[in-house]
């Protein structure tokens, strides 16, 4: 009865701090954006009007979706460390592994469509959640933090996967200038979803829509997911209560290197349908902001990426109005470290919340006992 009524009276303060704390970091950082832009010279109502004068076109939305679907892959591997309270930087490293995996897989077999995509599926998760299983062995068995390990793997993944493709697995065609792997069959490719003239929406947003649920259903939903979030929260806890820190740091990994090997796909699957020099980069670094800016959730997480991907796309336009588009760039980190900052605040005052209200109860309790 007594944690009813606590959990009754703390809740709308909490939902008070959660409908706020998104309001209050918008508005700190359009503030601070906004005194960055006349810093440097430049109106913030023309960036905010070029920027906002793109949001009714097709196009650019069908840009920013396209944008958004591997930051939210990406940004869904990094969260599922955060939740063993594990920093996987090496997300980047992962998703080159994984997509020149891919590239080979498609390109050296011939199944029907489906099971040729499920193939390179299957082979780009495998080799990132290998690629992860480094890291994991060295923290569990030698104690050496994730941070450290997953960013020189980084570089090696970087210098290996172009190694590869540039030298071992090259099958560029006579005149091509750009590197590549041998192309894939078409029964690799993934078809287009929606067309606008030029401009697709690349089918793969189903699979990472597919993807969110799964992450949804399986930190929140499942045993694993409990013991998961147990044991980032505290590991001594989970330990008493039978669950092993140590298999879930090596599951955690794993799991979020798999999920990272997915984050190329679908440039690869649904564009260049090869390995080549034009292949994206910072995808990896872009998705742990676009994890902190949606709070690790899967909602939060794929709202996050969208906006990040209009910023990317609608960003362009700005070089048309003698704005350098690395204003975007300043405006997408002011707003990460907003968010960072004013959720911190909003977690560390709920945290207050919860403990004076508990302690008052507690109070009342041992008066009545």
């Amino acid at each position: 009865e007594v944690m009813g009524q606590l959990k009754d009276r703390i809740h709308p303060a909490q939902l008070g701090l959660s409908l706020g704390a998104p309001l209050a970091a918008l508005a700190i950082a359009a503030v601070i954006s906004s005194i960055l832009l006349l810093v440097t010279g430049y109106a913030p109502a023309t960036v905010l009007s070029t920027l906002g004068g793109r949001l009714g076109e097709t196009n650019t939305l069908y840009d920013s979706l396209n944008r958004a679907i591997p930051l939210y892959l990406s940004a869904t591997a990094v969260a599922i460390g955060f939740k063993m309270n594990l920093f996987n930087i090496g997300v980047e490293g992962q998703y080159k592994v994984g997509a020149l995996a891919a590239a080979l897989a498609g390109a050296y077999t011939n199944l029907p469509a489906p099971l040729h995509i499920l193939l390179c599926l299957v082979a780009a998760m495998v080799a990132g959640g290998l690629w992860a299983t480094v890291p994991a062995v060295l923290k569990v068995k030698r104690g050496i933090n994730e941070v450290v390990s997953t960013i020189m793997l980084n570089f090696i993944a970087i210098s290996l996967v172009a190694w590869l493709y540039t030298g071992v697995f090259k099958d560029s065609a006579k005149g091509d200038l750009n590197t590549k792997t041998k192309i894939m069959p078409k029964s690799a490719w993934m078809p287009d979803l929606l067309t606008s003239g030029s401009h697709m929406v690349n089918s793969f947003i189903i699979i990472a829509g597919a993807v969110g649920v799964g992450f949804y259903l399986l930190v929140w939903k499942s045993r694993f997911g409990f013991q998961l979030r147990a044991s980032g929260q505290n590991a001594f806890a989970a330990r008493t209560s039978g669950v092993d820190p140590k298999r879930m740091i090596v599951a955690a990994m794993v799991l979020s290197g798999a999920l990272g090997g997915l984050v190329g796909l679908p440039e690869l699957l649904g564009d260049k349908h090869a390995y080549t020099d034009t292949f994206s980069v910072g995808l990896g670094f872009d998705g742990i902001a676009v994890a902190l800016l949606g709070r690790k959730h899967p909602l939060g997480m794929a709202l996050a990426a969208v906006v990040w991907g209009f910023l990317d796309a609608a960003g362009r336009f700005l070089d048309l109005e003698g704005i350098p588009r690395e204003i975007v760039t300043i405006m997408q980190g002011v707003i990460v470290l907003a968010v960072v900052i004013v959720y911190q605040v909003a977690e560390q005052i709920s945290e207050r919340r919860v403990a004076a209200a508990a302690a008052e109860r507690l109070e009342i309790v041992a008066a009545a006992a």
